[in-house]
C-alpha cells in the first residue's frame, strides 16, 4: 500500500502544480530558494537580517494564501510580529513629520505659557489680546493648547504669589559676638529684609540692653519704613516688654522655637556670611574697629555682591553699566573681595 499511497501523492502534487497559477509557483520558487540560502549561511544558527524580515512581510502581503504553508526557518506568528512592529514604526515617522498648518515658534508658546503661568486670573480671550498689543496674531485655538492647565479655580491665588505678597514685609533680626584681639567679647546686632536679603542696619555694642536694642530698631526705622512681622530668636537681650511695644508700632512680634536656628535661617545665613567673608580673616581691635570693618561690607554686601537667591543680583540693583572700555578692579576691605566695573 505504501508505493500506491506514494504514487497517489506524487499525482496528486503533479495535478495540483497544473491548477496553480504562474504567480504562485514563481513565489512558491523564492521562497524555498529564500529559506535554502538562509539555512547555508556559516552561523552554527542562522540569523535573519532586516532584509530577510521585510521580504517575508512582502511574502505575507502579496501570496496571503500559500506564504503559510512554505514556512520552515521561522513561524507565522514571528512574520505577523514583524509587520505589526513595522506599522508602528511607519506611523512613528509620520507623526514627525510636519502636516498641516505650521506650528507657533518656540518663541511665541513660550510667551504663551509665561503668561498663563504669570496671570492665574488670564483667560484665552486676555492672552490673545496682549499677544496682539505686541504684534503677535494667534487663534483662540492655539493659545488653549499651549496655554497651563490649572486643576484649581481662577479666582485661587497661588502659593508663590501669597508667599511673594507676604514677604514684602517680614524682616529678621539677630545678634552674634566677636572676640577681639583683647579678649574682649562684643556684639553686634543687625535688621535684614525677607525679600531681597537687604541689610537694612546694624551697629555694634559691648553691653546689649533692651533699651539699647530697641534704639537700634528706631534708627533702622526711618520715615515710617518698618516692617509687618519681626523674627528673631529667645535671646533675653531683648527684654520682656519687646513684643508688647512692636504691638503697639503695629509690627507683629514672631519669636523662633527653643533651640531652633533653621526657623531664621536668613539671618543664620547672614551671620555665616559675615564670619567666612569678613571677621575670620580680620583681627578685631576694639570696637570701633569693628564698627568700621562691618560698614565697609555691609555696602559691599548691599550694593556689589551678587546672591543666589537674588539671581546672582545684590541686594541694591545697580545701574547699568557700560558695555565697552576697559575693566577696573576696586578693592574692598584691603583686598579681601574686589568690585570690578568698566571704566567710563
Amino acid at each position: 500500500l505504501s508505493p500506491v499511497r506514494g504514487l497517489l501523492h506524487v499525482l496528486l502534487g503533479a495535478v495540483r502544480a497544473m491548477l496553480r497559477s504562474r504567480r504562485d509557483v514563481v513565489l512558491e520558487n523564492l521562497v524555498l530558494r529564500h529559506q535554502l540560502e538562509i539555512a547555508l549561511r556559516r552561523n552554527p544558527r542562522p540569523k535573519l537580517t532586516a532584509q530577510d524580515r521585510l521580504l517575508w512581510v512582502w511574502l505575507s502581503r502579496a501570496w496571503p494564501g500559500g506564504w503559510r504553508r512554505h514556512l520552515l526557518v521561522v513561524r507565522p506568528e514571528s512574520v505577523i510580529g514583524w509587520h505589526r512592529k513595522g506599522w508602528r514604526l511607519y506611523w512613528t515617522w509620520r507623526s514627525r513629520t510636519r502636516l498641516g498648518r505650521p506650528r507657533l515658534s518656540s518663541e511665541v508658546r513660550e510667551l504663551i505659557a509665561e503668561m498663563s503661568r504669570d496671570n492665574p486670573l488670564w483667560g484665552t480671550e486676555r492672552i490673545r489680546g496682549e499677544l496682539l498689543k505686541l504684534g503677535i496674531i494667534v487663534s483662540n485655538r492655539s493659545i488653549r493648547r499651549y496655554r497651563l492647565r490649572r486643576p484649581t479655580p481662577i479666582g485661587t491665588q497661588r502659593w508663590r504669589t501669597f508667599l511673594l505678597n507676604e514677604i514684602k514685609g517680614i524682616w529678621a533680626a539677630d545678634l552674634f559676638v566677636v572676640q577681639t584681639v583683647g579678649f574682649r567679647t562684643l556684639y553686634v546686632l543687625f535688621f535684614i529684609t525677607h525679600v531681597r536679603r537687604e541689610l537694612v542696619h546694624f551697629n555694634v555694642t559691648a553691653n546689649p540692653q533692651a533699651a539699647w536694642i530697641w534704639q537700634q530698631f528706631l534708627n533702622a526705622t526711618p520715615w515710617g519704613r518698618q516692617p509687618s512681622y519681626l523674627i528673631h530668636d529667645r535671646d533675653a537681650a531683648y527684654g520682656k516688654g519687646f513684643g508688647s511695644t512692636l504691638a503697639r508700632l503695629g509690627v507683629r512680634e514672631i519669636r523662633t522655637p527653643v533651640r531652633a536656628p533653621r526657623a531664621n535661617s536668613i539671618a543664620e545665613r547672614l551671620v555665616r556670611t559675615f564670619r567666612q567673608e569678613c571677621l575670620e580673616d580680620v583681627i578685631v581691635v576694639n570696637e570701633r574697629h569693628l564698627h568700621a570693618l562691618l560698614t565697609e561690607f555691609v555696602e559691599y554686601y548691599n550694593q556689589e555682591r551678587p546672591h543666589r537667591a537674588l539671581a546672582m543680583e545684590s541686594p541694591w540693583p545697580a545701574l547699568e553699566s557700560a558695555r565697552d572700555g576697559p575693566i577696573r578692579s576696586r578693592p574692598v576691605l584691603g583686598g579681601l573681595h574686589h568690585v570690578y566695573a568698566r571704566a567710563a
